[in-house]
């Protein structure tokens, strides 16, 4: 590992869960977010940006090549296989941990890492955020943040597709 290394950031579900509950004990508040990030564009950058705003450290479920496939997110998706997605994401310098699942949805590791801060995008309506019921229940925050149209993987994958 070199000096500038990031790739200490993206661990497993135990080492995800005793790094937020020291967080945690230091009085911190640790915000979670999930998703695919199959082609990291500057919608996500800015979403990321938003989210660590909201609390003191960030970390991201990042779903797996086969759940991304069961998403059924379009032919040949995910793009860029699961262990790059966490490893570029990880990189970023709001990005505090990264963590892999394979389930259809984050429920149980949101269960599992028991985050303050639950943030999806606000193209999700409320009661549609997955995990929001665990989160309030320990008395958390879940927060949808605007979406900002324009970007997206979709949308990009298209352009790049047609030449545009």
């Amino acid at each position: 590992m070199t000096k500038c290394s990031t790739s200490h950031k993206v661990v497993d579900w135990e080492a995800a869960a005793r790094w937020v509950k020291e967080v945690q004990s230091a009085g911190h508040k640790v915000v979670f977010t999930n998703g695919c990030f199959d082609l990291l564009h500057v919608g996500h950058v800015n979403y990321l940006e938003a989210a660590r705003e909201l609390g003191d450290a960030l970390i991201i479920g990042v779903n797996t090549d086969a759940s991304v496939a069961r998403l059924g997110k379009g032919r040949g998706r995910p793009c860029t296989p699961e262990a790059d997605r966490g490893r570029i994401l990880a990189a970023l310098a709001c990005v505090d941990r990264v963590v892999l699942f394979g389930e259809d949805t984050p429920l149980a590791l949101i269960t599992r890492l028991a985050p303050d801060i639950l943030v999806k995008g606000g193209d999700y309506q409320h009661d549609e955020i997955v995990g929001r019921e665990v989160v309030l229940a320990r008395g958390g925050r879940v927060v949808a943040l605007p979406f900002v149209p324009g970007y997206s993987t979709t949308s990009l994958i298209e352009r790049i597709r047609s030449g545009t």
